[in-house]
């Protein structure tokens, strides 16, 4: 497949200068005449510049949100090991939103078969339909996870803005090919109760931006999860990242939001996180410019961080069993000697043949000790019947 057809190079303000050696830089290899070789890299960053989804509507044409990015993200340090990263410049978007969709969809999944991991960046937030749809064509159940300030479960149609309806329009795609969704940083005064009722009874997890804040680390196991994550800038404050509409002064720290992107990284099963919803006209003195690029850096880093976390039984893992009184008659868990991780096995009940080993955290390991049955447990058992 022919990428190069669909992207514009980068412009000559963002790649004239010789950059210095030691930073991120002088190791990517960026679309400026020569298209870059995506499938020997690991990561791809995509550049996007498509707002029809939006209700604010298009931004100031002159101020790329994702050249401004990069033009912070390529001054930064290299971290750890080799970096095979590529820049493949920015998406032409198609004729309609539609078509803009689609071509993501082509474009993600070229990718995802050749194991290069997509960095979308910029644009609306509805264009996570089109990451999602990518993984239709692997023909399983997966994974993902979405942070933002408010679930977008909007009832699509007339008069309302496909950002607004995205997440609804994913989990009701058919075929349905979603197992699990964990929805991070939601703002209770933004989010109708409603809505939380209807992901709590799709056995979905959510996770409020108080609760996240409390204990980022609680959020890790439901990034550890995810196959892919969506992120909108929306769910950061406004003081942190001045880059969105409309504004609004609370939310996820700058802090929170460069966490969550090392725990992405860190998953080696997560194979491509989209970063929307910047608007560089908004951003007079790139303060969310530069927490983007940070957050970029934190995955790229927590990338080459990845240890694959594989044979659950064997030496390189600790197994816990926990008696119980009912049914089931026993849990049992699993902790890595490398790093603070842990996983739950789950049965579904009278078939053991249906069995998932899932992220977890060391709560739900006490809870079980003490009798309780770990809701993550309950909402497994709910999504495997």
């Amino acid at each position: 497949m022919n990428l190069a057809l669909f992207f514009d190079p980068l412009p000559d303000t963002l790649t004239a200068a010789v950059p210095a050696p030691t930073t991120l830089a002088a190791y990517a290899t960026r679309f400026t005449e020569t298209f870059p070789d995506w499938r020997n890299a690991d990561l791809a960053l995509i550049g996007l510049d498509e707002w029809r989804g939006s209700a604010a509507g298009p931004p100031n044409p002159n101020r790329h949100g994702a050249n401004e990015v990069r033009q912070r993200f390529y001054q930064l340090q290299k971290g750890t090991g080799t970096v095979r990263f590529v820049d493949l410049g920015n998406l032409r978007p198609g004729l309609t939103l539609e078509d803009t969709y689609q071509r993501l969809r082509e474009i993600i999944g070229a990718l995802l078969e050749e194991n290069t991991v997509p960095v979308l960046l910029g644009g609306s937030h509805d264009l996570d339909y089109g990451q999602f749809l990518a993984y239709e064509s692997q023909d399983r159940a997966i994974c993902f996870a979405v942070v933002d300030a408010r679930p977008d479960m909007a009832e699509p149609g007339p008069g309302t803005p496909p950002e607004e309806s995205h997440l609804r329009r994913l989990l009701v795609h058919e075929p349905n090919f979603v197992f699990s969704l964990a929805h991070l940083g939601h703002q209770q005064y933004l989010t109708p109760p409603e809505v939380l009722v209807a992901l709590e009874k799709l056995h979905f997890e959510t996770m409020s931006v108080g609760e996240l804040r409390t204990d980022r680390r609680l959020a890790e196991p439901l990034i550890r999860q995810a196959e892919f994550l969506s992120v909108d800038i929306a769910a950061l404050r406004w003081q942190d990242a001045p880059g969105y509409y409309p504004a609004n002064p609370f939310g996820l720290g700058n802090e929170d939001a460069t966490q969550l992107c090392w725990y992405a990284g860190h998953n080696e099963q997560l194979s491509s996180l989209g970063l929307y919803g910047y608007r560089a006209d908004l951003d007079p003195h790139g303060m969310a410019a530069a927490t983007l690029a940070t957050m970029l850096w934190y995955f790229v880093e927590g990338f080459y961080h990845r240890r694959p976390e594989t044979g659950f039984g064997t030496f390189r893992f600790l197994t816990y069993t926990v008696v119980l009184p009912g049914n089931p008659d026993k849990l049992v868990f699993y902790k890595s000697r490398r790093a603070d991780k842990w996983w739950m096995e789950v049965e579904r009940l009278g078939d053991n043949s249906v069995k998932r080993v899932v992220p977890c955290t060391y709560e739900d390991y006490l809870n079980a000790s003490q009798g309780d049955l770990p809701q993550r447990w309950i909402r497994l058992q709910a999504l495997l019947g």
